[in-house]
């Protein structure tokens, strides 16, 4: 099942080229504020999806060219992420930090935008702004201390993640964390549309140059540790986004790109970069110099 956020905070299920309204279905107010709706809906889905798969086939349906696509969970108690989590990335960033011996970090809940949004690069001078090709995670259950063996049953589902980044040495959160910085969407495919998270392609163009490709089987922590990991820590609570680090290949944007991402048997969506008007500080200062590894 594909499951969107649109058109100002509705809930909708996706069935080909059409979309099914079912905010009411899922006791949501489109207009809360926080808006945790999405939040409930998936906690409470085990109960609703017959619903849902019933409201798709008798219920009014919309043209899905029609709508505005909005990020699928606006408001996540956690978006945790795994850095250097492919061998060849760790290669091009001369990076030893992996993800198996670093473990995750936090990034601003806050960075979260949907994919009819645009990446604003804040006005800092002498730094490149980078793209991170990345699955995102969503959990579906509240599960503390679970096993990898049993990791994937608390999985919700899968959305197509970019992670932008601020180059440079600087505490990795910060420069992780602006606003807009974290795109996720178009929408969630459940878990039980993926065959095998083991084996999903993904793509990242910038304009029409292909800048990422690469599998889900090279990560170096793969899905279901990322979630025991992260579990052994915290309790992850349903809606929680884990973000699976990125594969060689990252590299600038700037105003005037569009940066595409795609993921296999998830979606696809493009994203407009634009000069945003703040975010320079004294942290940012010294310019910085990004020096591809050999």
């Amino acid at each position: 099942m594909k499951i969107a956020r649109f058109d100002g905070g509705k809930i909708g299920v996706i069935a080909g080229e059409e979309i099914t309204d079912v905010t009411a279905l899922c006791n949501v107010d489109a207009a809360e504020w926080p808006p945790v709706g999405p939040l409930r809906m998936i906690a409470e889905f085990d109960g609703l999806k017959e619903k849902l798969e019933d409201a798709v086939k008798t219920g009014p349906a919309i043209p899905l060219a029609d709508v505005t696509l909005e990020t699928p969970v606006p408001w996540p108690n956690k978006l945790i992420a795994y850095p250097v989590n492919y061998h060849d990335h760790a290669k091009e960033m001369t990076s030893t930090g992996l993800a198996n011996i670093q473990g995750f970090f936090l990034k601003a809940n806050s960075s979260i935008i949907g994919p009819n949004d645009k990446i604003a690069t804040p006005n800092i001078a002498g730094r490149e702004f980078h793209h991170e090709c990345e699955i995102a995670l969503i959990i579906g259950k509240t599960c503390r201390d679970v096993s990898p063996e049993e990791a994937l049953d608390y999985v919700f589902g899968y959305s197509c993640l970019m992670d932008i980044t601020v180059r440079g040495k600087e505490e990795r959160v910060m420069r992780k964390s602006y606003d807009t910085f974290t795109p996720i969407g178009p929408w969630i495919v459940t878990a039980d549309e993926i065959a095998d998270v083991a084996d999903i392609e993904m793509k990242l163009w910038v304009n029409d140059e292909l800048r990422q490709h690469a599998n889900s089987r090279d990560l170096i922590v793969d899905m279901p540790d990322m979630v025991s990991i992260a579990s052994s820590a915290m309790t992850l609570y349903p809606g929680d986004i884990i973000a699976t680090g990125t594969p060689a290949g990252v590299g600038p944007i700037q105003p005037g790109d569009t940066v595409t991402i795609e993921v296999e048997g998830i979606g696809r969506m493009s994203l407009p970069v634009v000069a945003g008007d703040c975010g320079a500080n004294v942290v940012f200062d010294k310019p910085y110099e990004f020096k591809r590894g050999i």
